[in-house]
């Protein structure tokens, strides 16, 4: 499915539009920072397949279901806005860990209650009285019983507005009540809009400039495309002999530290009908690639020592040129905000390219993001972490 466009954009463009009377409001839309005068100005943020979202102020209770949203918060010096998270020690941990090597950055994820867990409810999000929900209404409708349109509109227009694009992770067929008005963003395009909602313009701005220059770094140094491994994403389920597998290349922002590294995918013709598929030890060493990226292997819930191990003991997981050649690694969260994505770039280029970018030093669970020498940082630490903390004029 191909979805109408419902009104042009691009990365650069202005997508927050005050409607208060006078230049004041404006000036708030263009700035970075707001200021306590600018932050009580009614103004609408332009993101499909919501329309035009009306804020009668900057967000001080968010509801965030899953990560990217909570690393976008915390990108735009709103961290302390979130008040729900998917996964949270999960999560939460994965993300310090990554903020671990940005002075001054962190993110308080105790005592956050996972949203997803048991359903989303209306007497829920009643309850919660937040100011905005990033959730897309899509997701709710797709996933969650006893939901129809009406209740959409009603929790938006009763107690806060609806900002996501979860489709936008693998480019998904969207509920068929937004079937016409979808549009797929990028991670960056979705950032670009939440810092919008909280009036962030100008931290957006600089993190995408970061981001932009890391990119054109990476891909000015990658090697000729015949020369580039093959690799499976994937996560094994140990207890039942199966991998969970996802494409490098396809679009969407859950390939978002993959596809600018423009690897062979081992497994781009194995097709599936969701989000992705599952295969089997036979069809992976059918693929046999070069490197095993083994997703949410940074993150506390797994050890990639014990996956590791698990893949050598099974007869045809030893038998991949991934596990003898020591080539499985632990990979980063689909679920990435800006913040995550800056790392978990590096740190595929490392993996997939040590040549070109740098050994890998390996990770632990657990423990931060390793430290790596200034000279072989694929982006500056401090530049990011001053943005965070002190903003940009």
């Amino acid at each position: 499915m191909k979805p109408t466009r419902q009104f042009d954009r691009s990365r650069r463009a202005f997508v927050a539009t005050g409607i208060a009377a006078g230049s004041g409001a404006l000036a708030g839309c263009l700035g970075g920072d707001s200021g306590p005068e600018s932050s009580r100005d009614s103004y609408t943020v332009s993101m499909a397949p919501m329309g035009e979202i009306p804020f009668d102020a900057v967000p001080e209770n968010a509801f965030v279901s899953f990560t990217q949203y909570a690393d976008m918060a915390v990108a735009l010096g709103h961290g302390d806005t979130v008040r729900t998270l998917f996964a949270p020690e999960m999560s939460g941990t994965t993300m310090n860990g990554f903020y671990e090597r940005l002075e001054g950055v962190s993110f308080d994820w105790k005592g956050l209650t996972n949203p997803l867990q048991g359903g989303v409810t209306k007497e829920q999000l009643y309850s919660a009285e937040s100011d905005v929900h990033f959730l897309d209404p899509s997701y709710v409708l797709t996933t969650q019983p006893d939901w129809d349109e009406s209740d959409i509109e009603e929790i938006a227009d009763t107690v806060g507005p609806w900002v996501g694009s979860y489709h936008s992770g693998v480019h998904s067929d969207p509920a068929e009540t937004y079937a016409d008005s979808y549009e797929y963003y990028t991670l960056w395009e979705l950032f670009e809009n939440v810092a919008a909602v909280f009036r962030e313009r100008n931290r957006y701005e600089a993190l995408a400039e970061v981001y932009d220059e890391t990119r054109s770094q990476i891909e000015s140094a990658l090697p000729p495309e015949h020369e580039r491994p093959t690799v499976a994403r994937v996560t094994l389920d140990a207890d039942n002999g199966v991998f969970y597998a996802y494409h490098l290349n396809t679009p969407g922002f859950w390939q978002a530290e993959t596809r600018p590294l423009g690897a062979r995918d081992a497994l781009a013709d194995v097709a599936w009908s969701g989000d992705w598929g599952e295969i089997s030890y036979e069809t992976m060493l059918e693929a046999d690639p070069d490197v095993i990226l083994h997703l949410w292997g940074i993150t506390s819930r797994y050890a990639i020592g014990d996956i590791r191990a698990q893949l050598a003991a099974d007869a045809a997981g030893s038998e991949l040129t991934a596990v003898r050649n020591d080539r499985v690694f632990a990979s980063g969260m689909r679920y990435q905000g800006p913040l995550m994505n800056l790392f978990q770039l590096e740190m595929t280029a490392k993996q997939l390219y040590p040549e070109q970018f740098g050994e890998w030093p390996g990770s632990q669970p657990g423990e931060p993001y390793p430290s790596i020498p200034t000279a072989e940082q694929l982006f500056d630490r401090q530049r990011v972490a001053t943005i965070v903390t002190d903003g940009v004029e």
